[in-house]
């Protein structure tokens, strides 16, 4: 099954390119920045980091209903969302979710 077939499917690939984008904002742009004297590179990667955040936001609150996540885990994901890295606990709790929630064959 193909990974954006799902809501569940659609919030974990949005979450790994949201993230990917944090981890370059703080570890790239944010360095060049103050470091290299290059404030451009956080406009630019700080524009496209915020509008895969929106698009994040808005893939979670599309699967919290279709993929029965509770309020719980909805607050999770997104307070992991703001930490740096917080895309590979996302990621294995998503999957550890999908993976119990898949019918028995």
């Amino acid at each position: 099954m193909s990974l954006l077939a799902t809501p569940l499917g659609r919030l974990r690939a949005v979450s790994a390119v949201e993230g990917l984008s944090y981890v370059l904002l703080v570890g790239v742009a944010m360095p060049l920045k103050y470091l290299g004297g290059m404030p451009e590179a956080v406009r630019v990667v700080g524009m496209a980091h915020g509008v895969l955040f929106v698009a994040f936001v808005l893939a979670l609150v599309l699967a919290w209903r279709p993929a029965r996540l509770g309020l719980g885990r909805v607050l999770g994901v997104f307070v992991l969302s703001v930490v740096p890295l917080g895309a590979i606990g996302i990621e294995v709790w998503l999957r550890r979710y999908e993976a119990e929630s898949l019918p028995a064959a």
